[in-house]
């Protein structure tokens, strides 16, 4: 059965959108036998190498059958197509076609990588060839840092990488000087010696006469052949029925190998990649900076409102709605609600104006008896002694805290108020503290006014005809459960009284709705900076099409040697992705920095991880995202196509 046979076949060009059709191939019927040395010769335009394209199945034809070792190639795939490629064939061109970025080694290594060879074989693999045919010194080396007779050299061992069972040379002694083009014969006459079955595709009868079998085409026909010289030695073809199944490259190496060949891209173009990156660079940090700023603001915001009753309720008795007395707030009631879950600290009150006297200074002051959870519920510190204890507040002891301004009233000219005794009414009190200036800024500066007293010393020594209190202070466990605590109230109290008869006043609700307006903010800015990171993400999209573009013939010599459509895809994806993951990771330092001197000057800013994260995994999404259409116009080439542009 012959290894290679054509019948009747045709390829056409043209014929689409008004241009004339121009038929290239004219009815080849061929079979070639495996391990022959055949050479197609013919004149420039005579279609021997539109042959050698069908032959490689770098084309499919316009009519007539291939057949591939009794298969009909029409039914394959072009994974089946890569397939074939890189196990049955090498490619010898006369351009060289080596990658210009990768050295001889790499060069050799491509069709194995997309055999799945693992790299240690892959790289002894190519030493040795390279060795064989001389270049042991020269593994290395660039395309540019080699001789034309080198490069063919290379082009050999790449042919040989995977077997190389059908060799397909195109011009290759074209571009050489004689001494260069008569080692490359004698290397495939060495080749077709060992049982390669190679074709020879040349316009000098000199070169073709050293072929075992000589074909002639002229105006896309044959018109003399020579006749089979079959061979007793030829190589073993893959087994067909595995077209399209061979061994993966595991996801690892194929991570590693499009890492390594991307930032070597990146790195010889390292001025465009920094252009690109720079729009992703900012995009990022700024997605940090901004969403930083934006909670920074709003805790310093809640931190202020805090003072105000960030979580602050009040319990009032009030007339129920349908009529009746008025309500009245037990200290029953009291511990009853400061059990409850939602509910952190809690504080009957009872405050009048009365007067104070210290020596000769009186005047009236309001006198506010509340326990010992006043400074937790009110987020308000003391600037000297203490505040009365729990205690101190069930033996009814006669102690004063004085506030700030009511500090200076009675001890303007005294150091240290300290110990001193108040007379409240009639009873004396001694101070003990001094609460710190709550100021005009949190909008509650009548509590400097005041003096505190423990509740119960209040009732007993001050305020003696007042049996209850007259309204309660609490706080929610937490900014979120503070409608929560306000239902639970008062759920219990109906519970208890049976009737609503009481108010409770949410004075958090202002620093809630603070809240969202800082959230919508906040949002604000990340969109804003969001949009950096598109602009960027459609530079990475322009850059990679240039490169597509750039990078044709690239792409070419990979599907020549193998390469998938998947491959491709991944191959250009993958820079797309490094390029991102890339300015992402110097957008998220960069941003880091900015944060750094925004604290300096003092900036409200809180770094969220999560917020981090999110810019990050959005800079790589953004090249998944735009670097999609130019792999995949990568991938979507022809091969052909590919290997003819510039």
């Amino acid at each position: 059965m012959p290894l290679i046979e054509l019948d009747n076949l045709r390829r056409s060009y043209g014929g689409r959108d008004g241009a004339p059709e121009t038929e290239v191939l004219r009815g080849v019927s061929l079979r070639i036998v495996a391990g022959e040395f055949v050479a197609i010769v013919g004149a420039s335009g005579s279609g021997k190498s539109t042959l050698m394209h069908l032959l490689g199945c770098l084309d499919r034809p316009s009519s007539g059958t291939y057949r591939f070792a009794g298969r009909d190639v029409a039914e394959f795939d072009a994974d089946q197509l890569a397939w074939l490629r890189r196990e049955a064939f090498g490619f010898v061109f006369q351009g060289y076609h080596l990658i210009a970025t990768e050295s001889a080694r790499e060069n050799v290594e491509i069709p194995a990588l997309y055999a799945g060879l693992p790299a240690e074989q892959r790289q002894a693999r190519a030493a040795a060839l390279l060795t064989r045919l001389g270049l042991g010194e020269r593994l290395e080396h660039r395309p540019s840092q080699l001789s034309g007779g080198q490069q063919q050299r290379v082009s050999i061992a790449r042919a040989l990488m995977n077997g190389g069972r059908i060799i397909l040379a195109d011009e290759p002694t074209g571009a050489l000087d004689s001494h260069s083009g008569q080692e490359v014969m004698a290397l495939l006459r060495e080749l077709a010696g060992a049982g390669h079955t190679v074709i020879l595709i040349t316009h000098d009868r000199d070169v073709a006469a050293q072929a075992q079998r000589v074909i002639e085409i002229r105006d896309g026909a044959i018109v003399a052949d020579s006749g089979a010289q079959p061979s007793a030695s030829a190589l073993p073809l893959p087994a067909l029925d595995q077209a399209g199944h061979g061994r993966a490259l595991s996801w690892w190496s194929a991570f590693d190998e499009v890492a390594r060949s991307a930032w070597r891209v990146m790195w010889l173009n390292r001025f465009r990649t920094a252009l690109t990156l720079l729009g992703i660079v900012i995009g990022v940090a700024s997605v940090i900076v901004m969403l930083a700023i934006g909670l920074g603001t709003k805790q310093k915001v809640l931190t202020q409102m805090a003072s105000m009753g960030a979580t602050t309720l009040y319990l009032y008795s009030a007339q129920p709605p349908e009529g009746g007395p008025w309500g009245v707030l037990s200290e029953a009631d009291m511990l009853a609600v400061a059990a409850l879950p939602e509910v952190d600290l809690a504080t009957p009150v009872i405050g009048n104006p009365l007067n104070v006297q210290y020596g000769n200074v009186a005047r009236d002051i309001y006198v506010y008896a509340s326990n010992e959870q006043l400074p937790g519920i009110h987020h308000w510190p003391l600037a000297a002694g203490r505040f009365f204890t729990a205690s101190e507040n069930r033996a009814l002891a006669p102690v004063v805290v004085l506030g700030h301004k009511a500090r200076q009233v009675f001890f303007r000219d005294e150091p240290q108020p300290l110990g001193r005794q108040l007379l409240i009414g009639d009873a004396p009190f001694e101070v003990i503290g001094v609460m710190a200036e709550k100021g005009k800024e949190s909008g509650a500066d009548y509590y400097d006014e005041m003096v505190f007293i423990p509740y119960q010393a209040g009732r007993a020594r001050v305020y003696q005809d007042i049996l209850e209190p007259e309204y309660a202070t609490l706080t929610a466990a937490s900014t979120g459960q503070v409608k929560a605590a306000g239902e639970a109230v008062r759920e219990l109290l109906l519970a208890r009284h049976g009737r609503e008869d009481f108010d409770v006043d949410n004075a958090a609700a202002k620093v809630l709705a603070e809240a969202e307006t800082q959230d919508s903010m906040t949002r604000m800015l990340g969109l804003i900076a969001a949009v950096s990171l598109l602009v960027g993400g459609i530079g990475v999209m322009n850059v990679m099409l240039m490169t597509v573009r750039e990078r044709t013939r690239e792409i070419g010599i990979r599907m020549a040697t193998g390469a998938r459509q998947r491959d491709i895809l991944q191959q250009f994806l993958g820079e797309a992705v490094l390029v991102t993951l890339v300015g992402g990771s110097v957008g998220v330092a960069l941003g880091l920095l900015v944060g750094a001197a925004l604290l300096l000057w003092q900036v409200p800013l809180i770094f969220s991880f999560s917020a981090m994260l999110a810019a990050f995994a959005c800079a790589v999404a953004t090249g998944l995202l735009f670097g999609y259409l130019p792999a995949k116009t990568a991938a979507g080439l022809d091969p052909v196509v590919a290997l003819t542009l510039e």
